[in-house]
């Protein structure tokens, strides 16, 4: 995603928005209670090249405390650990609206240990570059089959599930959306037949969430 809209206001930070492919979808909501402090006045929207905003952010450090503050056409980034930082970020021209995610039904839904499917994710990798996910009544199944090899995990999930629904993906497309595995311990997972999968990090505070919305990948066996 080449740039994002951001939206502060009294509900929070929110971020929407779509790759060049149309295959996937992000969204982040904030909530204020994230923040050690959160002002903000009145609604705001910061429109930021994307490239330019992480290579501020891959200064940071683990012990730095970040602040984000808007000022005369700039995003003002503040990094404050062993030395005080501080780096401008001139606000870009975007004259459309932020994109709102579609709204989809599912019958299924589990939730997981976000570091366990992204290991499952790595080991579909070894063979083939698109994986299968299903749901049955008992388990949260992950296969994938390639020229050279062929895959299968199974997870027992403890869900309800009373519908069998598959879909098929991308590994290298997952294989970025579970880079996020950090942002919390447990994913939830919505999954329907030969549709988009919605996958959702959640904080056990509930006071964020980081989505994504992935297309499937439907091809025709030769």
């Amino acid at each position: 995603m080449d740039e994002i809209i951001c939206i502060v206001d009294s509900d929070g930070f929110r971020v929407t928005a779509m790759d060049r492919s149309h295959i996937s979808f992000v969204t982040l909501d904030l909530k204020p209670t994230v923040f050690d402090e959160f002002e903000c006045s009145e609604p705001e929207r910061i429109t930021l090249d994307t490239d330019e905003f992480m290579k501020v952010l891959k200064r940071m450090k683990n012990t730095d405390i970040l602040t984000l503050t808007l000022d005369e056409g700039n995003l003002i980034v503040g990094l404050k650990g062993d030395a005080e930082r501080k780096f401008k970020i001139r606000l870009i021209d975007i004259d459309y609206e932020p994109p709102q995610p579609p709204v989809l039904e599912y019958n299924s839904s589990i939730e997981v240990p976000s570091n366990l499917v992204r290991d499952c994710i790595t080991d579909m990798d070894l063979f083939a570059d698109r994986l299968n996910f299903l749901f049955d009544e008992n388990y949260f199944i992950v296969t994938s089959d390639g020229e050279f090899g062929s895959a299968d995990i199974k997870y027992l999930h403890g869900e309800n599930i009373t519908e069998v629904v598959k879909s098929c993906f991308s590994i290298d497309k997952l294989k970025e959306i579970f880079k996020a595995s950090k942002f919390s311990k447990y994913v939830t997972i919505s999954l329907g037949n030969d549709k988009p999968v919605t996958i959702n990090f959640n904080l056990a505070s509930n006071d964020g969430c980081l989505g994504f919305l992935l297309a499937p990948r439907i091809e025709q066996d030769e």
